[in-house]
């Protein structure tokens, strides 16, 4: 910002306590100076350590030549936080002169008001006086007199007042209509009237939009040879030939009876025989998850299959909305772990792997190119990492269990509670963690791993870079930000984890003992932060869901360029390809960045962003270019925005009572948007195997089957899947065999449902008739 010796500094209410600098007590806009003893601060560094505010400045407030810091409260955030610290005695006296000089110019101009008296011109008619006049009320010369007179006898005679319904009689009401007279009319000489010019008027007309063309009816004809192509082949001697090879067996076959077609499916058969509307089980249960140790009261908030081993699924918890309002804060932490647990449904009775977490996680994603490696969102705003290479083989090894465990009737789910054996499972601390003052201020509602593309120097064209990503996660939170992140290396993660368990460790220790590593530096920052605040119209987006196409960026040309073989040697003895870096110090820098994102927002707005950041050639500084559009169609918070599997620029966004899907560059609206329904849409996702379905999860339990070859205006199919909300909708289709729905509930409840081959196995031709009915609503609009 230009003042190098200020540094911004976040105090809590108890620090605000502590050293008695509470605004609108202690400090205010008016006096927002504070001088604290060095002393003070040094203390509180060593009776809080790391939990102090002023750790991050310890270096800082250490290094101060005076007695006293001057603390600044900065009630518009003007650098980033509510106080800041003045680290030099020069810009200390200077900001408190110029406090003094300002209050006593205050004061001066107070007394010179004052002093001024106010002097008092003599009145000049311009001829109001006669318009008052004009308008006065004046006296008549000849009064207007009423005489009132009644019959003599009616003087004094007695009146009875009785009830009476007027409508009884006819006569009984009595209308005193208005009239006009003549003797009070007055003739218009002058009026004053108002003209405006209105708009150009257009009449337009609304019907009913025609969305689905069905054909009534269809004629066709067969293909057959012709003439010439029919003697041909009858007169080829291959045919002959065939025709002399199999007569003998057909006759065989013909007197016993034995021809009928092998491909000819008979259930299929009796199936297309009912009707369309009353069709089988789309989606049947198979089995059913929970937990008394880690899912007891608490919400499943997220759920990932993972991608490459069959039948292991993750998912994480988080406290329930109503539960935490009756909870004080500090016995949270005695309740329940933040933990993310894998569970295998071949072995149901026992957890797979347990992941410890910091804080509730909010949203997780395993790495695509690297299923090992899984990112996580806590609600405290800190983006952390887990390795799990370790337990692959534990989690490869997972066998079904025996028979007779889960053998039960076909009407009911196979539930299976999962509770505390004999043998625990592994526990997985985390390997990073995100720095706290670099992280989100608030919870970290969605993770992805991008898809990043290079843009080589050279040649000018684009191609994916497999070897050095440096960009390869973005996270979204409320506080109006959204990160890039860098992976750390796996020396990095390694003695983050040694460290870790150091710690821990040391936590039993007594505090007079010293910290040897306390320099050691292993935070884990973001390397490009997005604010999606607008200052001129004074606008915050804060995105509860995020969906990047993808990600093109450009590096400036290093001095010593690596070979291309160097960097896409294959590694034999990782199965996978390394996806960090050595560290951030190590980056090279980049000259550009731009990519475009759809955000759902906590008020229900789509918003799409174009965003790009380039060096200015003249002043060598980053420059970021942000244009965005926004759309007010839902009403209430955006639970899930996600891209098509099948078509890379065609969105879904759920939120509230309706649902939309949107195409990339469209500036008109959705494409298409349901009706409101009568309950709330609490979470979605597409297919995976077909082009043109989604399921979509109610606040009533119901999960709507939405089929778009069929209908578009309401689901193809229903089912209730739980008595509470439904929280997270995840699909499966590792197995060509068998495709499963994930589908989480507000009770800590993951039921695990089977797929039906209807919904599994797409029609002929659905990627191209739905891609046209995409088509068709994008020439509507």
């Amino acid at each position: 910002i230009g003042h190098p010796e200020i540094f911004p500094l976040l105090l809590t209410a108890k620090t605000q306590e502590i050293f008695n600098c509470q605004p609108d007590e202690d400090v205010t806009e008016e006096n927002r100076f504070k001088c604290i003893k060095k002393e003070d601060i040094i203390q509180d560094l060593k009776t809080r350590a790391k939990t102090s505010d002023f750790h991050p400045l310890k270096k800082v407030i250490l290094e101060y030549p005076g007695e006293e810091l001057l603390l600044v409260f900065d009630p518009d955030f003007q650098y980033g936080q509510n106080f800041y610290i003045v680290a030099s005695e020069e810009a200390k006296e200077n900001l408190l002169k110029s406090f003094a000089t300002a209050q006593e110019r205050e004061e001066t101009e107070e007394e010179n008001r004052e002093e001024t008296l106010e002097v008092h011109k003599p009145w000049v008619s311009l001829g109001s006086e006669k318009e008052v006049e004009e308008e006065s009320v004046k006296e008549r010369d000849t009064k207007i007199k009423y005489k009132i007179s009644r019959v003599r006898r009616k003087f004094g005679a007695p009146i009875t007042f009785t009830d009476r319904n007027a409508s009884d009689e006819k006569d009984s009401y009595a209308e005193c209509t208005a009239y006009k007279d003549d003797t009070f009319s007055i003739k218009m000489l002058e009026r004053d009237v108002g003209v405006q010019i209105v708009p150009k008027l257009r009449e337009t007309s609304t019907q009913t939009k025609w969305t689905y063309p069905k054909n009534a009816s269809t004629q066709y004809c067969p293909r057959e040879l012709s003439d010439e192509a029919k003697a041909e082949n009858l007169s080829s001697e291959m045919l002959k030939q065939f025709l002399t090879a199999v007569h003998v067996r057909m006759e065989i076959a013909l007197q016993q009876n034995e021809i009928m077609n092998v491909f000819f499916d008979d259930w299929k058969a009796l199936a297309e025989d009912q009707e369309e509307d009353k069709p089988d089980v789309y989606l049947k249960a198979y089995q059913s998850f929970t937990d008394v140790q880690y899912l007891k009261n608490r919400t499943i908030s997220c759920v990932r299959w993972h991608p490459t081993i069959y039948g292991i699924i993750a998912l994480s918890a988080r406290e329930q909305p109503l539960h935490e309002e009756q909870v004080s804060i500090s016995d949270k932490s005695l309740l329940h772990q933040s933990v993310i647990l894998l569970l295998s449904f071949f072995d149901p009775i026992c957890l797979q792997l347990v992941l410890k977490a910091p804080e509730d996680i909010y949203c997780f994603q395993f790495s695509p190119s690297d299923p090992n490696i899984i990112a996580g969102g806590c609600v405290d705003g800190q983006v952390v990492l887990w390795d799990i290479s370790k337990h692959e083989e534990k989690l490869l090894s997972a066998k079904p269990v025996a028979d007779e465990i889960i053998d039960l009737s076909e009407d009911e789910p196979r539930a299976a509670e999962v509770t505390k054996s004999s043998t625990e499972p592994p526990l997985v601390r985390h390997c990073a963690a995100s720095s706290i003052p670099y992280s989100h201020t608030r919870t970290a509602t969605d993770v992805h791993w991008l898809p990043c593309n290079s843009e080589d120097n050279q040649k000018g064209g684009t191609s994916e870079n497999r070897d050095e990503n440096y960009l390869q996660l973005v996270t979204c939170s409320l506080d109006c930000s959204v990160l890039f992140w860098h992976i750390p290396s796996i020396e990095h993660r390694e003695q983050f984890l040694f460290e870790k368990i150091k710690q821990e460790k040391r936590s039993h220790m007594p505090l007079d003992v010293p910290d040897a590593d306390e320099e050691l530096d292993l935070s884990w920052k973001p390397l490009i932060k997005i604010n999606l605040r607008e200052r001129d119209t004074n606008t915050e987006y804060g995105p509860t869901r995020i969906s990047l196409r993808e990600l093109q960026y450009r590096y400036k040309p290093p001095g010593k360029a690596k070979s291309l073989s160097a960097l896409r040697t294959p590694t034999k003895e990782k199965p996978y390809t390394e996806m960090s870096a050595s560290s951030s110090k190590n980056l090279e820098v980049l000259e550009n960045i731009s990519t475009d994102f759809f955000v759902g927002k906590e008020d229900g707005e789509v918003v799409y962003f174009m965003w790009k950041k380039r060096i200015d050639t003249h002043s060598a500084k980053p420059v970021s270019q942000k244009h965005s559009q926004k759309y007010a169609l839902h009403t209430e918070t955006i639970n899930t925005l996600q891209k098509s599997p099948f078509f890379k620029d065609i969105f879904l966004s759920i939120g509230g009572q309706k649902f939309a899907i949107w195409k990339e560059g469209l500036t008109n609206g959705p494409i298409l948007q349901s009706s409101c329904s009568a309950g709330r849409y609490t979470a979605g996702q597409w297919s995976l195997t077909r082009p043109g379905v989604f399921f979509i999860g109610r606040d009533n339990g119901n999960i709507d089957i939405w089929d778009l070859l069929k209908k578009t205006h309401e689901p193809s199919h229903f089912q209730n899947i739980s008595k509470s909300i439904i929280t997270f909708i995840s699909p499966s289709s590792a197995s060509a065999e068998q495709h499963f729905l994930a589908v989480s509930d507000n009770l800590g409840v993951l039921h695990i449902l089977e797929i039906c081959h209807t919904l599994c196995h797409p029609s002929s031709n659905e990627h191209a008739k739905i891609l046209d009915y995409f088509e068709r609503e994008v020439k509507y609009l």
